[in-house]
This record gives C-alpha cells, structure tokens and sequence, in this order.
C-alpha cells in the first residue's frame, strides 16, 4: 500500500516564489523610500531651507529610536513573540505611518500652519540626549527637518523590523530548497530600489516645470501602500501553509541578555561586527549625498526643455533598460549553457552601456549615480557561490576595503581635476560608482555568512541583533557628521548664503566634498586594518572564515 504525499504551498514553486516576490517588493519600496530625498538634497535646500547640517541630522534620524531606544532588539522580541505574518503587516503599517509624517512635513500645507509654529519653538533642547550630543534636533533646525526627522524615526523603525521579518519568512519557506538563489534574490531586487529612487525621485519633484519636493515623497508614501498590501496577501498565504502542516509559526530563539556575555567574548564577532559597522557606514551615508556631491564636481549643461532628452517619455525608457541590465547580468549566472550565459553577459554589458549614455545625455547627477546597484546585481550571486565552494571569505573583505578606499579617494581627488571636461568627468564617475556598488556586494556575500561560525548556532540570533544595533549606530552617526563637515569646511559658502550674497540653488551645488569623502575613506582605511587582523585571528584560532561554507565529504 502506497502512502499518500500531502503537498503544501511550500512544495509548490510557484506559491513560494509568489511569497518571495512578495516579500522582496514590499523591501524594494521600503529602499526607495528610504534614500527619497537623497537625489534631491539641492531643491530641499532651496526649497525649504535645508542645509547639510539640516539634511545630515534628519538623514541620520531614520535609525536613532533602533540605536538608542533599541528598537532593534524590541523588533527582534515581537517576531518572536507574535511571529512572522504579525509583524510583517505591524512593520508595513509603522514604515507607512512613519512615512506620511515625513511627508506632510514637506508640504506647503505645513508651512506657515500652528504645527510648523510648535516645531520651531519646540525640541530645541533634550535634557541628556543634548549633553550627550546625541539630540536629534537642534536649535535653528527648520521645523520641516525637525517633523520630517520624527516621521522618519517612526519609518526606521518599521524599516528594520520589516528587515529581520523579511529574512525569517524567506527560511520558512525556502528552508531545504533554493534558499541561497531565494536570498540573492531578494537582496537585488530590493537593491535596485535606490536606482529607481535615483531615476523617479527628481522626475516627481520637478513634475510639471513647478517645483515641489512634496510629490517625491509622496510617490514613496504610495509605495509603502502597496507594500503594506503585499505583506497582507503574504499573510494570508503564510496561513494557509500553516493550516496546511499543521504547524506553528517557525519562531527565532529570543534575544536574551544572557547571550551577550558569550558574544562578546568573541574576538572574531567584535572584528566581524566592528567591519560592519566601518563598511556600511561610508557606503549607506554616502548615498545620501552622492548625488550632491557628483553636482558639486561634475560639469553638467542645462538640457533643452524642448528635446527628447528633457521628456519623461525618456525616464521611463532608461528605467526599462535598467531592468533589462539587472534581469540580464542575474540570470547569467544560473544559465545551464555558455552560450546563453554569455549571451545574456553580453545583453547586460550593451544594455548597460545605452543606459549610462542616457544618464549622460540627460545631464543630471542623479541618473548618473542610478547605475550604483547594477554591477552588484551582477555579481553578488557570483561572490556567493565562490564563498561557498571555495571560501576567502575575510580575504574578500579585504579586498572590498581596498576598493571602498579607492573609490571615495577618487571621487574626492580625481574626480574635481575633470571639472570643465563634461565628458570625462562623467566616465571617471560612472567607473567608480560601478566599482563602489561591485565593494558593496563582498560584504553580504562574505561577512554575513561568516558570523555562524563566530558563535554557537544557539546564540546566532542574539548575534545578528548585536551586529545590527552596532550597524545602525554608525548609519546613525555619519549621515549626520557629513552633513556638519560640510558646513564647517565651506564657512565661506555657508557666509554667502546667510549675507544674501549667494542663491540657495548656486549655494546647494556649490560644496566642496573633499573632507566628508576623506573621513569615509578613512573608514575603509580601518575596515582594511580590522580586515588583516581578522585573517590573523582566524589562521590562529582556527575560526575557518577562510574556508568554503559548504564543505565536502
């Protein structure tokens, strides 16, 4: 007598790929909406007064309640507590609430109303945060900044909860199967959210030849909709499965303050997550100003309103290609064939050069830098793959450091001797963004990984949340010291523009980034020390961080 096989949802490929789709669009809207006003630092500083302490403090205010609420930790405690489907719909509405504050903090309709009013007479003084220096207000900060920064704690929060809840459903129901492709997966669609904040943040702001910074956020507050609507869905057919096994939800072990001791008696975890912290920090900050920084340095002319160039019709097209370069360079590396592998190689490589001369025929910073997560799309399952078969891992965190030193240096350096040579500046800065974004994928592919075997699988939960809450400090700090470095080391622009001397629109393009992109090159210079220790440590204790993940009998 043949025993029947019960098949679930999770054995269907279509249902658990539905539920990564899902799942990683709902992460890609939470990315755009996170960098939404980065690609147009220049109209929040015209528009609304903004300056780069201003813009620095609200930017970095996204991750304070996670640092010095710890959030973070009481994320990791309602996922276990409620489970997954629970907190996936909690973090999709508190990233929506979150988001519409920061929204109607830009809006004319704020301006001049009694909230405006309360927000500039008010949070100008925090007992203790203020002696701490840690405030996330301060006195003279625009009131928009100040309202905008409180929607944005409220969004960071929801951010990184819907992060952690987004990892743990992917195991669930990819566990035993493709979870390394279902991974890679999620992270480049997720990914390519900052180009598409690139492309469509200035498209909206500038819609209709009226300038309203409003509609931009706006255009992600929408987004953040829809992803709530995909974690619903998600939901129902988590409980489906569940109805269907007869299980319950899949729960992590809970942070316990007992696990730190252990932890932090690692060398290996405190170099891992001091890497980490030094990594993240001069890439996601940086985000926030690149395309500032390429306005400042790069000599662009003002495209004919009239022209193919100027249209929206264009911004679409560029869009489209974009995708084809992602969905190319991705596919290639699963391609059972060398002909199609080097076929779709090929696509991508074309494509991607038809999308870089569109960014600069367009003449705007911002679709220049949208090639930032292309090459990393590429490449990150490629990384992947070589960490599992073949190990090196910390060796590749010495590498990404090199590159991340190499790239801030020549955006600081090199990049201001094109100034005048439209062209070549603009090749100079498509290359080193494209090998930043490459930097960017070793991390995931090698440091991640490499934490299972810092500590006792037991505790492995506990460790993560401890790498996050340290990452979140420096993603937390820098936005923030940026934005003050660049005030402090442009006291004549900052002069001009408080005499009157200067337009806000000349003075918001007029910056030099010179001391900001040193400082984030200084912590690649570190990551690189921390990098050679590690090597050091792991050859003599054994850690096996050299080592490939899958190990063969």
């Amino acid at each position: 007598m043949t025993e029947k096989i019960q098949l679930t949802l999770r054995d269907s490929k279509a249902a658990r790929w539905t539920v990564l789709l899902l799942l990683a669009f709902a992460m890609f809207c939470s990315y755009i909406f996170m960098d939404i006003l980065s690609p147009i630092k220049d109209l929040m500083q015209s528009t609304r007064g903004w300056d780069s302490t201003a813009f620095g403090t609200m930017q970095g205010s996204e991750t304070f309640l996670n640092v010095f609420v710890f959030f973070l930790i009481f994320a990791g405690i309602i996922l276990d507590k409620m489970g997954v489907r629970f907190t996936a719909i909690l973090s999709g509405v508190v990233m929506l609430v979150g988001a519409s504050l920061n929204w109607y903090a830009v809006t004319t309709a704020f301006q001049g109303s009694a909230l405006e009013a309360w927000f500039n007479n008010n949070l100008n003084y925090i007992p203790g945060f203020d002696e701490l220096g840690i405030s996330p207000f301060y006195r003279g900060m625009p009131a928009s900044a100040k309202f905008a920064a409180v929607g944005f704690m409220i969004f960071g929060c929801g951010v990184e909860m819907a992060g952690i809840t987004v990892s743990r459903g992917i195991v669930k129901w990819f566990k035993g199967r493709e979870m390394a492709l279902a991974m890679g997966s999620e992270m480049a669609l997720a990914r390519l959210g900052v180009a598409t904040c690139m492309i469509f943040s200035p498209v909206f702001a500038k819609l209709g030849g009226h300038i309203d910074v409003s509609r931009s956020v706006a255009f992600g507050v929408i987004l953040l909709l829809i992803a709530l609507i995909m974690f619903i869905v998600y939901f129902f057919m988590d409980k489906k499965l569940d109805a269907q096994t007869g299980e319950a939800e899949e729960k992590d072990d809970p942070f316990k303050i007992s696990d730190l001791g252990k932890i932090l008696s690692s060398s290996g975890f405190w170099l891992v997550a001091l890497l980490c912290v030094l990594y993240y920090s001069a890439i996601f900050p940086f985000q926030k100003y690149a395309v500032n920084m390429l306005q400042c340095n790069l000599t662009f002319t003002t495209v004919d309103p009239d022209s193919f160039w100027a249209t929206n019709t264009v911004t679409v097209i560029q869009y489209c290609i974009m995708l084809v370069v992602a969905a190319a360079a991705f596919a290639s590396n699963f391609s059972q064939t060398k002909n199609m592998k080097y076929g779709l190689l090929a696509l991508a490589v074309v494509a991607l050069v038809v999308f870089c001369y569109m960014g600069y025929m367009r003449q705007s910073a911002e679709t220049v830098f949208a090639v930032f997560p292309l090459l990393a799309v590429g490449i990150t399952p490629i990384l992947g793959n070589y960490v599992d078969h073949k190990g090196k891992a910390a060796s590749m965190l010495v590498i990404g450091s090199v590159l991340l030193i190499l790239c801030h240096l020549t955006f600081a350096f090199v990049l201001p001797a094109f100034e005048g040579n439209a062209v070549g500046g603009v090749i100079v800065a498509y290359l080193t963004i494209l090998v930043l974004g490459a930097s960017f994928s070793l991390v995931p592919a090698s440091l991640w990984p490499s934490v299972p075997k810092l500590v006792d699988a037991k505790i492995i939960g506990s460790a993560y949340a401890l790498i996050f809450w340290i990452q979140n400090i420096g993603l937390w700090l820098f936005p923030l010291l940026i934005g003050k470095v660049l005030d402090k080391t442009n006291p004549q622009l900052v002069a001009q523009l408080r005499e009157g001397t200067i337009t806000p629109e000349e003075a918001a393009i007029s910056y030099n980034y010179t001391a900001p992109l040193v400082m984030l090159a200084c912590l690649g210079v570190a990551a690189l020390i921390l990098g050679f220790v590690l090597k050091v440590v792991d050859k003599k204790k054994g850690l096996g961080l050299e080592l490939p993940n899958i190990q063969k009998d």
